[in-house]
């Protein structure tokens, strides 16, 4: 056992944030609240919104300049009921086009895992995979 077995356990992963520069902020707000369908939980001020799909956080925070110097994320991932989920995510953002500032970066493909995604960029440049995984239940 490790040293932090004698700590509670972590419930998982909660709260992602994001800084966004001034300039694509309120669409990438728009991007994530009306492609995505995410919620807003609280809105603390015009510098910062907090959304969530049910059961997860993530927040958007303004900043003149992004600090790309220590953020090792690679992409975030949305995870859907299915195969065809993805399919419909996929064809919704490509029928969308520019409008919703998205960039669709592949097809849908199934992976070595069983499971099914796709990416895009999101009107900030931060990658998204939409993605269906068989063995967990969205």
């Amino acid at each position: 056992m490790s040293e932090s077995s004698s700590l509670p356990p972590s419930l998982g992963l909660w709260h992602l944030a994001l800084q966004i520069p001034s300039e694509r902020y309120d669409a990438t707000f728009r991007f994530y609240r009306d492609v995505m369908g995410m919620g807003v939980d609280w809105q603390p001020d015009a510098n910062a919104v907090y959304l969530s799909s049910g059961r997860d956080n993530l927040a958007l925070h303004r900043v003149e300049t992004v600090d790309r110097s220590h953020s090792p994320i690679d992409h975030l991932g949305f995870i859907v009921p299915s195969a065809a989920a993805v399919e419909a995510w996929h064809a919704r953002v490509q029928e969308l086009g520019g409008s919703c500032g998205a960039e669709i970066l592949n097809a849908p493909r199934t992976h070595r895992d069983g499971a099914t995604s796709f990416y895009l960029f999101d009107p900030s440049g931060n990658k998204v995979q939409i993605v269906h995984i068989p063995t967990v239940r969205a």
